[in-house]
């Protein structure tokens, strides 16, 4: 994976922003930036290898899969030089590691409500896999209504000469909750906006459509338990 391009435009991105060159000690460090991007784009294979196997073991032993799919992600430059500054740290790479969880992130969407606390449960038994944070949205949502398990992990990553403890933001989420969330993105992040939107209701019509999706996700849940009643009771019968 070829990480020099967008690091080199963030160069130009960050010495427009930064003041009084701050972030120079980050751009002499592009070698050791790429190095340590690629491990944590190596602890991200770890982590989709695991949440694969988990899946795969669930279509055959429960003739389900509890996963509908896996997406993933390492932090653009951007993202990190301004996670960096909002924390108040200096951007170095020594920081990257050290203050931020969320730079390698992995998102997985599950079919049902009761799919994520199992894959977050059975994640969790892994004795090469340290939990470090849980933070359940589902139980607590956010304020705006959005829903989602946020684990931070630990995983070992193994090199040619050393071993590295590298830490990975899973967040998991049923299709409804995504489908919320990335609308829910699109609609806060617009470019343009016209200066007579009543944000405070946009606001509102936002959380009541989370509502919505939550209560269509808990029926949806209803429902699957139900069916399976069924299929136990024709498995006795049979």
């Amino acid at each position: 994976m070829d990480y020099t391009a967008p690091f080199d435009e963030i160069r130009i991105l960050a010495q427009e922003k930064a003041e009084n060159g701050k972030v120079e000690g980050l751009f002499k460090e592009t070698q050791q930036f790429e190095e340590l991007m690629m491990m944590y784009d190596c602890a991200i294979r770890q982590v989709k290898t695991k949440l694969e196997i988990l899946d795969e073991e669930f279509s055959v032993r429960y003739r389900r899969n509890p996963i509908s799919s896996i997406q993933s992600r390492v932090k653009s430059p951007f993202s990190i030089y301004r996670k960096l500054k909002k924390l108040g740290e200096e951007p170095t790479i020594r920081n990257i590691s050290k203050v931020l969880n969320d730079v390698a992130g992995v998102r997985v969407i599950c079919n049902f409500i009761d799919d994520i606390y199992d894959i977050a449960k059975m994640l969790g038994r892994q004795d090469d896999l340290k939990v470090i944070t849980i933070k359940d949205y589902i139980k607590s949502p956010k304020e705006n209504g959005y829903r989602s398990c946020h684990m931070i992990v630990e995983v070992p990553v193994y090199f040619s000469r050393t071993k590295r403890l590298m830490r990975v933001e899973i967040q998991i989420r049923t299709i409804a909750m995504n489908f919320w969330a990335s609308l829910e993105h699109q609609i806060r992040y617009k470019k343009t906006m016209p200066g007579d939107v009543d944000m405070d209701l946009i606001t509102e019509e936002l959380r009541e459509a989370a509502e919505t999706i939550a209560e269509t996700d808990k029926k949806m849940l209803e429902i699957k338990n139900r069916l399976a009643q069924y299929e136990d009771l024709s498995e006795t019968i049979y």
